[in-house]
Formats: C-alpha cells, structure tokens, sequence
C-alpha cells in the first residue's frame, strides 16, 4: 500500500512537471532559414508560424517555384528545431524513468 502511494505522488509530481514542460514549450520559438538565409520562417513551440521573411531579391518573376520549395524548407528546419528542443526537455524531464524507447511523451 506505501508503494502505491509512493507511485501514485510520483505520477501527479510527473504530471505537473509535463504540464510545466508544455508552457514553457508553447512559449518556445524557433527560426529555421533556407536559401542560405534568403528565406526565414519563425514557430512557436506548438509548430505556429510566427513570422516569414523573404529577401527581396526572391521576388522576380518566374521565380515562384523556387520561393515555394525554400519557404517549405525554411519551415520543415524550423520545425526540426522545435521538436529537437522538446525532445530534450522531455528527456530531462524523465530521465531515470523506465520508458520503453521510442515512447513520445505527452501521450
């Protein structure tokens, strides 16, 4: 019976620690730029674009496709950044836990 009240306040010392993780990931906000820095796109921690720069020397007439495929890159790097950052947060948070590999947290 201790040993279930001992993982029971675990749990919930766990879950506010998650809860926590989460606000300080929404608050998180990462750059990810393509075209050697031509195209930059900003995420917030929850993959929200926040903001999109394009240098100008982009803007040219039959130059569309290529501002397509660096505006897609610039995000996908953004977004690599933003998941690398919380998978390093979630790592910390449940270091010393037994989790099966490749478990994502939050479930």
């Amino acid at each position: 019976m201790k040993d279930l009240l001992g993982l029971m306040g675990k749990a919930k010392e766990m879950q506010a620690k998650l809860q926590a993780m989460q606000e300080e990931v929404a608050l998180l906000e990462a750059t990810g730029q393509s075209g050697g820095g031509l195209v930059t796109v900003t995420l917030s921690g929850k993959s929200e674009m926040k903001a999109l720069k394009i240098d100008p020397s982009l803007l040219r007439e039959g130059e569309g496709e290529i501002l397509e495929d660096l505006i897609v890159a610039a995000h996908n790097d953004a977004k690599a950044k933003v998941e690398a950052t919380m998978q390093e947060k979630t790592k910390a948070l449940t270091a010393g836990l037994p989790i099966p590999p490749g478990m994502k947290l939050p479930f």
